[in-house]
């Protein structure tokens, strides 16, 4: 079947498979580039919002704390501002209210927290658990799954690196006492000093890093189409004045010399290949031409 068609045709057929093999082939390497880089892109954004984080829990430790500290005393009288994750939280919980980082959460995921609601559930227990067994690791990037979707996490060892974080979780007979009035003696104690006590956890949905990389991949693979097409268009052109328009009308002439009629020319400017077979048409219908006058003057004679 494929000998029976046109050239322009077996040509076009050639030129798709080769772009279905190039799309295919450019499709999965863009996929697994784009991919990574928007990966990079929002881990750079997460360590980022980390550092920051950070800098609000040093500031809250070394400047909010000991003023205030005096008044946590008072059993009616809890400050939450004092405590450092709690600014850090607020703080984030401000910055999501921009665009740009609406998609991302902040949790200091804790083995033992003083507030429940920074109690690891059992995946991030085992990231802290990774912390606490490999001392020179300090960063750890991957995807979890949850029931409402996946999520790409950006998380990093919690410490205590300052003594006076000890005040308020070494022992009960320690701690403030409204800190024990508001949150009890049984959670938030034993802690010591540089000890890794859970983990900075930044994530943010998976579709919010894989969208911007799909967009991009499409938009390289339309750019790539265009072109292609714009590619296809101008070959069939060249082929059709080059080659088939050439051929057909030597093809024609080659009928019209079968037949006896030597008028025509085979007639192309060019010196290409087909200028050559046009030259090679023209000496054949000239020597057929003075073989036929030679016989038909032996028949006269």
């Amino acid at each position: 079947m494929f000998k029976n068609l046109k050239l322009g045709t077996k040509l076009n057929l050639l030129l798709l498979l080769i772009f279905l093999g190039v799309v295919g082939t450019s499709g999965l390497a863009l996929s697994k580039i784009l991919g990574d880089n928007a990966k990079e892109k929002v881990a750079s954004q997460a360590f980022l919002l980390l550092e920051t984080m950070s800098s609000v829990r040093d500031y809250t430790a070394t400047q909010v704390n000991p003023e205030l500290a005096p008044r946590l005393e008072r059993e009616d009288w809890f400050i939450p501002q004092t405590v450092p994750a709690y600014s850090a939280r607020e703080v984030f919980e401000k910055l999501r209210k921009r665009e740009q980082y609406s998609n991302f959460f902040y949790k200091e995921a804790t083995l033992n927290p003083t507030n429940p609601r920074d109690k690891t559930d059992s995946f991030e227990s085992s990231i802290v658990e990774k912390f606490r067994n490999q001392s020179a690791l300090k960063e750890v990037t991957g995807f979890r799954s949850l029931p409402s979707g996946e999520l790409f996490y950006v998380a990093r060892p919690l410490v205590i690196s300052e003594q006076s974080c000890l005040r308020c979780h070494s022992t009960p007979e320690q701690a403030p006492k409204s800190q024990l009035a508001t949150y009890g003696r049984d959670n938030g104690f034993g802690w010591k000093l540089n000890e890794i006590i859970g983990a900075r956890i930044i994530s943010v949905p998976s579709s919010a890093v894989f969208n911007e990389a799909r967009r991009l991949q499409i938009l390289v693979i339309g750019s790539l189409s265009v072109f292609f097409l714009l590619a296809m268009i101008i070959i069939n052109l060249f082929l059709k004045f080059a080659v088939t328009k050439p051929l057909k009308r030597m093809a024609q002439l080659s009928k019209q010399v079968s037949t006896g009629d030597m008028k025509g020319e085979f007639e192309h400017s060019s010196h290409d290949e087909i200028g050559i077979l046009a030259a090679s048409l023209n000496r054949m219908k000239v020597s057929l031409e003075m073989a036929m006058n030679m016989l038909n003057t032996e028949i006269q004679e």
